[in-house]
């Protein structure tokens, strides 16, 4: 079996190991040590290091047993997958270590360390996530080690990290959204069945998106901080991870295609609440591009507008 025929199910076991460590992250920074760094701050950061820790390993361990225990080992070899998916995975791979990073930076800080220490304890925690899901393809038959996604690893990880240190804060973010498309049903096995695989699993369908706040830049008057523009990348067609070598190869006609879109978005950490749990629900439901109207422009030079792009 091919890497690219395996690679979309990782994706989602990945998503969903991620998604279920968001919350614990986002609740403990939502809720910041006041005290100063005593013996009781100092235990406070062993034990949240420790939790990261733990994360990170535990995660890695189930991954390994529930997913690649099933497939051949092989000594540690790398693999050149940059030409699949049209890059969809790398700006998902890109997008994942952003995200992780922001929580990570978030979950590091709960208990007041010095900021730039927390900044780079937090921004490693998803960079060593995301390498130890690397080191595990390159340590299976089925896949191989990708420099291609560690390259969008350190991109992502590197984004969040450069604007926290230029600005102290994130101007421009990553966000991701997701649609069903009538592809899935034609390979189900590899781009997703069900109510819920096809929006981890089939590409056609994932938008990555540069959400940018310009009131952020000039401290407008006239714009509010919390209004986005988005600009986002996708691609269509794609029921194979690279081009067929002719377009009867698996029974289908399609020609695979970019997608370009323009939309506006919401940043949701800039709305001002004093309810900790609405905090944290926006904290959470920022990663994900607000749904909105949208102009298209698909490769081959068609515009397309749609009322509310998912």
């Amino acid at each position: 079996m091919s890497h690219s025929s395996l690679l979309p199910p990782v994706r989602s076991v990945l998503l969903a190991l991620v998604l279920c460590w968001q919350w614990a992250t986002v609740t403990c920074a939502q809720e910041p040590v006041e005290q100063p760094v005593d013996a009781g701050a100092r235990r406070c950061q062993w034990i949240t290091g420790g939790l990261a820790a733990g994360g990170v390993v535990g995660g890695l361990v189930l991954l390994d047993k529930a997913w690649y225990a099933g497939y051949e080992r092989a000594p540690l070899h790398a693999f050149n997958d940059g030409d699949e998916w049209l890059q969809m995975d790398k700006l998902g791979h890109a997008f994942s270590a952003y995200t992780l990073s922001s929580w990570g930076h978030a979950l590091a800080g709960r208990c007041r360390p010095d900021q730039r220490g927390s900044l780079w304890v937090g921004a490693s925690v998803g960079l060593a996530f995301l390498t130890g899901i690397e080191i595990l393809d390159g340590t299976s038959a089925a896949w191989g080690f990708s420099w291609w996604d560690m390259a969008a690893n350190v991109t992502g990880s590197g984004m969040y990290v450069g604007q926290e240190l230029l600005w102290g804060e994130q101007r421009a973010r990553l966000k991701y959204s997701a649609h069903r498309t009538e592809l899935a049903p034609l390979r189900p096995e590899l781009l997703g069945e069900g109510p819920v695989e096809p929006y981890l699993k089939d590409y056609n369908g994932m938008t990555i998106w540069l959400s940018v706040s310009p009131g952020s830049f000039g401290r407008s008057e006239i714009l509010p901080p919390w209004l986005s523009v988005a600009f986002g990348m996708g691609g269509d067609g794609m029921i194979t991870a690279s081009t067929p070598r002719s377009p009867g190869d698996l029974g289908w006609d399609l020609a695979r295609h970019r997608q370009f879109f323009l939309s506006p978005d919401l940043d949701l950490t800039r709305i001002r609440t004093r309810s900790k749990v609405l905090r944290t629900a926006l904290f959470i439901l920022n990663s994900v591009k607000v749904p909105a109207p949208t102009l298209e422009y698909r490769g081959g030079g068609k515009w397309v507008g749609h009322l509310l792009y998912f």
